[in-house]
């Protein structure tokens, strides 16, 4: 029976968590290697990309909200979720065409293009201050939890109560669907063939009649997808606030460098490596431990290696540690 408790408390505070924290930063990392791949700079803007497009289906779930809309046990947000998707694809295509287009037909190296996103993401953070507040902000509803602690301590006869929450079940199944569709996508779509070709090669692909602006449109338009479901699903599970998304973009590069800049499937991996990186290494295990080590052994402390306030510390750490020893990533991608 100890072991099974400290299991369940194992999946409470560490599994299920760093699960659903790793679809969210795969979702974020997947946008920042697209860009990547295919435009050929890292887009410091992405984390306040994701907050604009989780403040506009905030607001348009506030509305659904004040009009009844309800979708049964689920959040409402799923409703207004594609309307942020428009939302968030319109400003990053009119900032590409106001911004991005400019420097991109002069030929600029990508650290300008960097530099020029950094400018981007602080007006991307004014903008969603000055609209939606600084301040957390409440848009969940529906069930709150899926399996419920004391239910389940009712029904297994346990001490430790599992707590799924609604969110986390949400996240984790919605990144395996949209991750599904993206693969479909750039693997069976003559859109998202030509996507990868001109990733490959951009003259060869030029050669063979690809329109390159249509290209860069269409990728804009998916990264603001992304964003928008990554930044709904980080809002639903843990809160809404504009400066979190700024700090989200250090494990969101993290992810993506360790996968692999460029490569999707190294970009979902990296996402996962980074959350349990964060959360076992922040995560308090004198609960685990009580339970399966002999009471003599039992730990006094916390066993805690850091403090959750420096989690981001860890995706810093990670980050250093594959730029200096593989700057290639997990899966080979571009170096950075």
């Amino acid at each position: 029976m100890d072991f099974l408790n400290g299991f369940v408390a194992l999946l409470n505070f560490v599994v299920i968590p760093a699960t659903a924290y790793g679809a969210q930063l795969a979702l974020g990392a997947l946008g920042v290697t697209l860009i990547y791949g295919i435009l050929r700079f890292s887009n410091f803007a992405h984390g306040d990309t994701m907050a604009f497009g989780a403040m506009a289906t905030i607001l348009v779930t506030w509305a659904f909200q004040s009009m009844g809309l309800h979708l049964w046990g689920l959040p409402t947000a799923l409703l207004a979720l594609p309307f942020g998707i428009v939302v968030a694809a319109l400003l990053v295509l009119g900032t590409d065409r106001v911004v991005y287009r400019f420097y991109r037909r002069h030929k600029v190296s990508p650290v300008i293009l960097v530099i020029v996103s950094m400018g981007v993401m602080f007006v991307y953070n004014g903008l969603v201050r000055f609209v939606i507040g600084p301040d957390d902000q409440n848009f969940a509803d529906g069930a709150r939890f899926l399996i419920n602690a004391r239910d389940f301590r009712e029904m297994t006869g346990l001490d430790e109560g599992l707590a799924f929450r609604t969110s986390q079940a949400m996240t984790i199944i919605t990144a395996v669907i949209v991750v599904a569709i993206l693969f479909w996508f750039l693997n069976r779509t003559r859109t998202g063939k030509s996507m990868r070709a001109f990733s490959d090669n951009e003259d060869l692909a030029l050669l063979s009649g690809i329109n390159p602006e249509r290209v860069v449109a269409i990728t804009w338009i998916i990264v603001a997808a992304l964003a928008t479901v990554a930044g709904v699903l980080y809002g639903l599970d843990k809160s809404f606030k504009p400066f979190t998304y700024f700090q989200l973009l250090l494990p969101i590069f993290a992810a993506a460098i360790v996968g692999g800049l460029g490569s999707p499937v190294g970009a979902i991996v990296g996402g996962f490596v980074v959350a349990f990186s964060e959360v076992t290494i922040t995560y308090a295990w004198k609960k685990v431990l009580e339970y399966w080590l002999p009471a003599a052994l039992e730990p006094e402390g916390l066993v805690q290696l850091l403090s959750t306030d420096y989690k981001f510390a860890v995706s810093f750490a990670i980050l250093v540690i594959v730029l200096l020893f593989r700057p290639t990533g997990l899966f080979k991608g571009k170096s950075v």
